[in-house]
Order: C-alpha cells, then sequence, then structure tokens
C-alpha cells in the first residue's frame, strides 16, 4: 500500500449557518491524482483551501488533517513551501512579462537568482512556452496563460500540486494538453489533487475521486469503477420527445431532462429495440459515462 500523502478525517467547515463542508473523510496515496468532483456549492473547492491553510477548518472533536505529516491549522507555511496551487482566476501580473512574473514568484521561495532562472527555464520547456519567455502578460491566449500558471505551480518543484478547475474554457487541443502534462507530472511522483466540471477530465486523469454534494461525500472510487457499479451499461438518449413515446421495457430505467428522456439498461439488444422505434436524428445510443453517474448521483436540476 502506497504511503499516503494526505488524511482527511471528520473534516468540518461553516459560515455562519452555511454548513460548506459536512463530515468529509479520504485518503489520498502519495504520487496519484485524486478528484474531487461535485455542483458548485458542493464544498470542493473549501475543502482544498483546508489542504494549504488559506480556510481553518471547524475544531471539532475527532477531525484531523494530515499533508505530508503536517497539520494546516499549525504548519500552513511548511505545507504551502512544497505545494503547487493553480486557482480558478488568473492571477498573473498583467502589466509583467511571462519571465518576469516567475522571477517574482520565485522569491516567495527564496531560490537564488542563478537557480531560478535554470527553474524557469524547464519549466517554461515543459509547459511549451519557452518561445513565450519575453511576451507581456497582455498578449497570451487564454490557453497560454493556463499552462503558464501551471508552470509558476512548478517553480519550486512540489510534491504537491493543487488544481482548482484548470482547464475550464480552453479548447480540446489545449485541454489534452495539459492533461498529458498532468501524466507525466505523476511518474515524476508528483500527487495532484484536482477539482473540475469536465467528467471526461476527471475520467482521464483521476486514479481515485470523490463525489461531493450539499458538502459530503456521497461516493468515492477510481471513474470506471464507478461506472461499473453504480450506473447501467447503455443509455439511449431520445431527443426532442414532445407527445413521443415509446415501448420501454421492465428492464429499463427512464429519466428526463427539459425534452429529453434517457433510457438506461444494461442489455444492448433492449436498448436497441427501443431505438428502432425512431429514426435516425431522434435519439443517440451509446454507453454510460461519468457523467451519467454523476447525475445519477447529485441530480439533474439546477445547483443555485
Amino acid at each position: 500500500m502506497k504511503e499516503l500523502a494526505i488524511k482527511a478525517k471528520n473534516v468540518h467547515k461553516t459560515y455562519g449557518n452555511l454548513t460548506a463542508v459536512n463530515n468529509l473523510s479520504f485518503d489520498v496515496p502519495r504520487g496519484i491524482c485524486f478528484g474531487f468532483l461535485g455542483p458548485n456549492g458542493a464544498g470542493k473547492t473549501t475543502m482544498m483551501k483546508m489542504l494549504f491553510g488559506k480556510a481553518e477548518r471547524d475544531s471539532v472533536q475527532g477531525g484531523e488533517v494530515s499533508v505530508f505529516g503536517y497539520d494546516p491549522k499549525e504548519s500552513a507555511l511548511e505545507i504551502k513551501f512544497f505545494t503547487g496551487i493553480v486557482s480558478q482566476e488568473d492571477n498573473l501580473d498583467q502589466e509583467l512579462s511571462v519571465i518576469q512574473n516567475l522571477m517574482i514568484y520565485s522569491k516567495f521561495y527564496a531560490l537564488p537568482a542563478k537557480q531560478a532562472r535554470i527553474f524557469i527555464q524547464n519549466v517554461l520547456a515543459f509547459m511549451e512556452l519557452s518561445d513565450k519567455k519575453d511576451a507581456p502578460i497582455r498578449q497570451l491566449s487564454g490557453g497560454m496563460k493556463r499552462r503558464l500558471l501551471i508552470a509558476r505551480a512548478l517553480i519550486n518543484n512540489p510534491k504537491l500540486l493543487i488544481l482548482d478547475e484548470p482547464t475550464t474554457g480552453l479548447d480540446p487541443q489545449v485541454r489534452h494538453m495539459i492533461w498529458d502534462k498532468l501524466r507525466d507530472l505523476k511518474k515524476q511522483g508528483v500527487t495532484i489533487l484536482l477539482t473540475t466540471h469536465y467528467m471526461e477530465e476527471a475520467f482521464q486523469i483521476c486514479d481515485d475521486l470523490i463525489i461531493m454534494n450539499k458538502g459530503e461525500k456521497v461516493m468515492q472510487g477510481p471513474p470506471a469503477y464507478l461506472i461499473d457499479k453504480h450506473i447501467e451499461t447503455y443509455v439511449l438518449e431520445l431527443l426532442h420527445t414532445g407527445d413521443k413515446t415509446c415501448d420501454a421495457k421492465d428492464a429499463v430505467r427512464t429519466e428526463f431532462m427539459n425534452n429529453r428522456m434517457l433510457l438506461y439498461a444494461d442489455d444492448f439488444e433492449i436498448i436497441k429495440q427501443i431505438s428502432d422505434q425512431f429514426k435516425a436524428g431522434d435519439f443517440i445510443l451509446r454507453q454510460s459515462n461519468l457523467e451519467d453517474v454523476f447525475l445519477k448521483i447529485t441530480g439533474r436540476k439546477l445547483h443555485e
């Protein structure tokens, strides 16, 4: 069994009458990518912030957090020293160039200038940004800025990398490039924590994940395991059903979303027979995925 990077037990966090995190427990072995999924307001970002001391957990009997042996309540500075953090927001200095942003950031870790330049050269090459080192931040595309934020988080050669929705709004090419880089970091032994709303992203790079809802853990496991154990194998999406009906079998589970009907079953032939009642363009027949599990567990209504 791998040594643990993070251990969280019975963690609580409240803001007045709002319970953001409620009795949350999980373990993260070293060198894996661990994901937090959940609707907006589920408590994902709050939990992440408690891990590196930006938010302080409630004092509850039996509650504890350990990050590589350190308690964030007592040793937040030590944790930040070996952690790289990529927040949701773009907090680069827009008035400076790429290399100036990174040089200033390196000073937070007391890196000598010569060593910092070597590290910066390496992280820019790793994120394929070497040719942009002298470019003003304002000239970078959204994808370049996200890659630069990850490069900046790697300056201190972290053993823990925290990513809060790192690829939101990026085109597929940049997203896949970042996934490849995260896989490389895992091979180097870096432990990665990830929050994301992209189910495909979680499926691609997470070794283990938890699904949260209203501050609580409702499910945990490797993505493929969750799909195998908690959702039927096949789904038939009937589009623009209106007043149309279909002859659904007893072995089929039915859900409705807006003007769509979704039918789930483990038997492909049953689903195929139902799809034969409709013409091409009126349905999508596919295998179930992590998003189906997520929506089954957290519901299809909007979470405000």
